[in-house]
Parts: C-alpha cells; sequence; structure tokens
C-alpha cells in the first residue's frame, strides 16, 4: 500500500509528493494540568491504596471530631448547655401523639419515588445514545429520551403524593412535629448534634417527639429542598413555555440547572444519613413508627417487634424490583399508552 499520511501531515498531503512531504513530527504529549485523568490510569493496587489512604484520613477526621463533642460535652459549660438544651423542647399541647398509617404509607411512596427519581436522573444526565424516544401524540415534533419520559413520570407521582402528604399533615395537626413552634429549636439541634457527634445518642421518642435537629432536617426536606427540586424541574422540562422571552430572562435556565443537581446531592446524602441513623438508634421501634403505625409513649416498648422491620424488607424488595425493571423492555408498552415510542 502507498503510504499516504504522515505523523503530523493532513491526509491531503499525496504521497506522490514523496521527499518533498514534510518530515515526521512526533506530536508533543499535552500539559499534564489540561490532560483529564480517569479512573481506567490507575492499576487495581493503585485505586485500591488509594481507597485505605481515604478510609484511614475520613477515619481519623471522625475520631477528631468525636474526641472534641465528648471534650465539649465533659468541661462545665458543656454540662450546664446540655442541661438547659437537652436536645428537644416541648410541643404545643394540641400536638398529635404517634404516626398514623396515612403517613406511613406517604412515606413509603415518597421513598419509592425518589429512589426512582434519582435513578433516572442520573441515567439522563450520563445518557448519550438513549434506546428509545417518547413523543405526546398530539405534538409528534417534540421528542425526548425514554429515560426523561419516566423521569418526568415519576416527578408528576412524586408531586401528587406530596401534595397530599402536606394536606393531611396540616389537616391532622402533624404539622407541629416537623415545622418549629420555638425559637429554642436551633440551640436544641445544636445539642442534639453534639450528642451525635460524641456518640451518646440523645435520648428520645420519636413517637412523642423528634429532637430539634431531626425536625430542622424533616422541615426542610419537605419545605425546602423539595419545592427547590420542582421549581427547577419544571423549568428544565417540557412543560416550561420556550417562547416566553420575558419569563425566561427572568428565570434563565442555567439557574435551573444549578439548582437541580445540587438538590439531589442533597436528597442523596439526606438518605444515606437518614437511614444510617434509623437503623443505629434503635431499628425495630423506628421502624415500627415508621413502617407499622405502632408505638408507645414509653421509649422501651415495641424494641422487640419485627412488624416494622419485616414491612421494611419488603419495601426494599419491591423497591429493588422496581429498580430491576426500569428498563426499556419494561417502559416502552406503559410509554406507548401515553404517546408515541420510537426505538433505535
Amino acid at each position: 500500500m502507498t503510504r499516504t499520511v504522515w505523523p503530523g501531515a493532513a491526509a491531503r498531503r499525496a504521497a506522490s509528493r514523496g521527499a518533498s512531504a514534510r518530515p515526521a513530527v512526533t506530536p508533543r504529549p499535552a500539559p499534564a494540568a489540561s490532560r483529564r485523568v480517569s479512573l481506567g490510569d490507575y492499576t487495581p493496587v493503585q485505586l485500591l491504596g488509594s481507597t485505605a489512604v481515604l478510609g484511614v484520613f475520613a477515619l481519623a477526621v471522625v475520631g477528631i471530631v468525636v474526641l472534641l463533642a465528648r471534650f465539649v460535652l465533659a468541661i462545665g459549660p458543656g454540662r450546664e448547655f446540655l442541661a438547659a438544651f437537652p436536645g428537644e423542647y416541648p410541643l404545643p399541647e394540641s400536638a398529635p401523639v404517634g404516626l398514623p398509617a396515612w403517613l406511613n404509607w406517604s412515606h413509603f411512596l415518597n421513598s419509592f419515588f425518589l429512589l426512582l427519581i434519582i435513578r433516572t436522573g442520573w441515567q439522563v444526565r450520563r445518557e448519550k445514545r438513549p434506546a428509545a424516544f417518547w413523543s405526546p401524540r398530539n405534538n409528534k415534533k417534540r421528542r425526548i429520551s425514554l429515560a426523561l419520559w419516566f423521569h418526568q413520570a415519576l416527578d408528576i407521582l412524586w408531586i401528587a403524593n406530596g401534595v397530599i402528604f402536606v394536606v393531611l399533615l396540616f389537616v391532622t395537626g402533624q404539622w407541629m412535629r416537623i415545622v418549629p413552634t420555638s425559637w429554642e429549636v436551633f440551640p436544641n439541634a445544636l445539642s442534639a448534634a453534639l450528642q451525635y457527634a460524641s456518640l451518646d445518642w440523645p435520648t428520645e421518642n420519636g413517637w412523642v417527639n423528634y429532637n430539634s435537629l431531626q425536625q430542622l432536617s424533616y422541615f426542610a426536606i419537605t419545605f425546602l429542598a423539595a419545592p427547590l427540586a420542582i421549581v427547577s424541574g419544571v423549568r428544565l422540562s417540557g412543560v416550561w413555555p420556550k417562547n416566553a422571552e420575558k419569563l425566561n430572562r427572568l428565570y434563565p435556565i442555567e439557574w435551573a440547572r444549578k439548582i437541580h443537581f445540587p438538590t439531589m446531592l442533597f436528597f442523596v446524602a439526606f438518605i444515606i444519613v437518614h437511614v444510617a441513623l434509623v437503623l443505629a438508634t434503635g431499628a425495630l421501634r423506628n421502624l415500627n413508627h415508621m413502617y407499622a403505625a405502632r408505638g408507645s409513649e414509653d421509649p422501651g416498648a415495641y424494641t422487640s417487634d419485627p412488624t416494622g422491620l419485616l414491612i421494611f424488607a419488603a419495601s426494599l424488595a419491591v423497591m429493588a424490583a422496581a429498580w430491576v425493571s426500569a428498563r426499556p423492555v419494561v417502559l416502552v408498552p406503559i410509554a406507548r399508552l401515553f404517546g408515541e415510542v420510537k426505538q433505535r
């Protein structure tokens, strides 16, 4: 074969130019600062070593935090602060006691939808060649990936569940359990955080009253993070009017992108911490509260009843089945009920 291409020369340079062709030029390697480093650039031994170093560093940081928290709570001012603010404050006298069954169901559905929303959101963010596309029947020019359609369908179900939850929250008075009703919530939340950090868990009974750190966390996830996710998601979706120039200038799509993804990360972090603390601070009792609507004003009750644990295990099985089933072979027939689907 006649050679037609030389290093550093364009392919259009003819081979007939022979000796007059440009001499071979070895391309210079890109500067180290401009090269992207991927996990594939490291050997398994290097990855294992890096993980071990990061793990040791994380354990060291955790150990320092625990020692500092124990020191603060052991000195005089720390003990006085803990006595004045034990980690929770009394709820209003009209506050209900216990968790009703509707709240258990809402909690499960919220977890179920959120899991799939996070999965599909990450898939949409990473997907480069979608396996299928969905279009509404009345607007075939609009075409979105099947993963994005499923993500938005889950969003609608999640929002509907959230609206019902908030309405029942205020109708039944359960709002007083997660909405702060006193400024004492802040010093008590700091007290609860110090107790958690010292590994001496706050003495609590979630059936009667959450500690202040829990209350602020549940308030933030319900009334701050969820609305931010909805508002930014609507801006990124096809529901938003594309030709509304004034509205688009007031709320640029770049703002929505900067809000939506960090909000998802906040949800992931909250779920990890929430599940870890539920299991570490009395798993059977907490799961009975959250999944079986069973509890008592006695914090020692329901600590050996496996009902909540069994329901929790069944819910995990349902979530795992949904996670595995969320693929084109299952989603395409469902998506065709609401529009047209074209596969590659």
